[in-house]
């Protein structure tokens, strides 16, 4: 996974990097808060980013805030990394958009579980995304037959809004959008089409004898 990692602290930005390239992510570093913000306008794909909360230009809440108000199918899951611990703190934190909140000095393997956190997260929120789209296309492209449909019981033609009775096919069609192909089931073959195949060719063969 591609994760951004803005820290000013240059130990602190070495070792996050070289811990989460060893379990196999992508890592974009940078030191300061406003590059982390140009990073992610310039790659709007970044799904993870690790922010430090005090750095040179903008702080990491402020990264957050700004974040936050950009409209994204798949929001960037941040994870604010400070040596801030109160409860005021991490109640400011969270309120400005981060999704999580890391102390410093930081166990790297709390950090590796929040991140894993996030990967389900990014995760379950790609899978609602997706099929969100698939039922909006849906919607749009289907028409539904709502209601109580007065069809007669021999025939099956349907009586419309206007009083007037027509074929069911053409009713659908009208209605919805659905095509027909027209054929001919095995039922209505042995009762209608084969008889009539059978009289058809019983009189030619009479004709014949005929003449």
């Amino acid at each position: 996974m591609k994760i951004l990692i803005a820290d000013d602290d240059r130990v602190s930005r070495r070792l996050l990097e070289a811990r989460l390239v060893k379990d196999g992510h992508e890592v974009i570093v940078v030191e300061d808060g406003n590059q982390a913000w140009g990073a992610l306008q310039e790659t709007p794909n970044i799904p993870l980013a690790v922010l430090d909360w005090n750095m040179p230009g903008m702080t990491g809440p402020e990264i957050c805030g700004r974040a936050r108000q950009i409209k994204t199918d798949q929001p960037t899951y941040l994870i604010l990394l400070t040596s801030r611990d109160t409860r005021q703190d991490i109640v400011s934190g969270l309120q400005a958009g981060a999704n999580d909140y890391v102390t410093k000095p930081f166990d790297f393997d709390e950090l590796r579980a929040r991140v894993q956190v996030g990967e389900r997260v990014l995760q379950l929120q790609k899978a609602l995304a997706d099929r969100v789209r698939e039922l909006e296309i849906a919607l749009a492209n289907v028409k539904m037959l709502q209601g109580l449909l007065p069809i007669c019981l021999y025939c099956k033609k349907i009586r419309d809004d206007r009083n007037y009775w027509q074929q069911l096919d053409k009713y659908v069609a009208e209605h919805t959008e659905a095509r027909f192909s027209h054929g001919i089931c095995p039922d209505c073959y042995n009762k209608v089409v084969k008889p009539e195949l059978e009289k058809y060719l019983a009189s030619g063969d009479s004709g014949e004898k005929k003449s």
